[in-house]
C-alpha cells in the first residue's frame, strides 16, 4: 500500500496509521478526523490528508491531549483559526501535571520501600505457617510515617479523578 493515494479505504488508513478501524470511527465520532465521503457499496473513502491527521491525533495523545481538548483545537483550526497559545497553554498544563504525578509517584516508591522494609521485618520474626496480615498492615498504616497514613489511598484517589476528567 502506498501512502501517495488520494483516497484511502478505512482498513487501509487503519493500517498505514498504526490504528484499528474502531479507532478511526471513534475519532470521527469525537470530532477530531472529518467523517469520510462514502462511495456506492458504503465503503468509507477517506481523503489522503486523513493519514497526516491521525498521525498528528496519535502524537497530541502520546504527549497528554485529550480528544476533547483536540477536538476544540482542530477545530478552530479548520475554521481558518490559529489556536496557537491554546495549544500552548494546554501543553503547559500536561507539563505541570506530569512534574505532580512524578512527584507523587516518587513518594509512592519511598513509601512503598518503607513498607517493604516493615514486612521484610515482620517475616523475619514471625513462626512457620504464622500470619503477619501485610495487607491488613497497610490499612492501619502501622508502617508509614507519621503524619503520612493514608498517602497511597490519595495518591491513588487522585490519579482516578484525573482519568474520569479526562475522558
Amino acid at each position: 500500500m502506498s501512502s501517495e493515494k488520494s483516497f484511502y479505504r478505512s482498513g487501509e488508513l487503519a493500517e498505514l496509521a498504526g490504528v484499528s478501524t474502531d479507532t478511526l470511527r471513534h475519532y470521527e465520532r469525537k470530532g477530531v478526523l472529518a467523517r469520510p465521503l462514502r462511495k456506492a457499496n458504503d465503503y468509507r473513502q477517506y481523503p489522503a490528508t486523513a493519514l497526516q491527521r491521525v498521525r498528528l491525533i496519535r502524537r497530541a495523545l502520546a504527549v497528554g491531549f485529550t480528544l476533547d481538548e483536540l477536538a476544540a483545537v482542530l477545530g478552530v483550526r479548520d475554521r481558518g483559526g490559529a489556536p496557537c497559545a491554546e495549544v500552548r497553554t494546554l501543553a503547559a498544563a500536561r507539563l505541570l501535571d506530569l512534574e505532580t504525578r512524578l512527584r507523587e509517584m516518587v513518594d509512592l516508591r519511598d513509601e512503598l520501600r518503607t513498607v517493604l522494609k516493615d514486612w521484610d521485618s515482620r517475616l523475619r520474626g514471625r513462626a512457620q505457617g504464622q500470619r503477619v496480615h501485610l495487607l491488613e498492615s497497610l490499612h492501619a498504616g502501622n508502617n508509614r510515617k507519621p503524619g503520612n497514613s493514608s498517602r497511597v489511598t490519595q495518591i491513588n484517589f487522585r490519579n482516578r479523578q484525573r482519568e474520569i476528567k479526562s475522558k
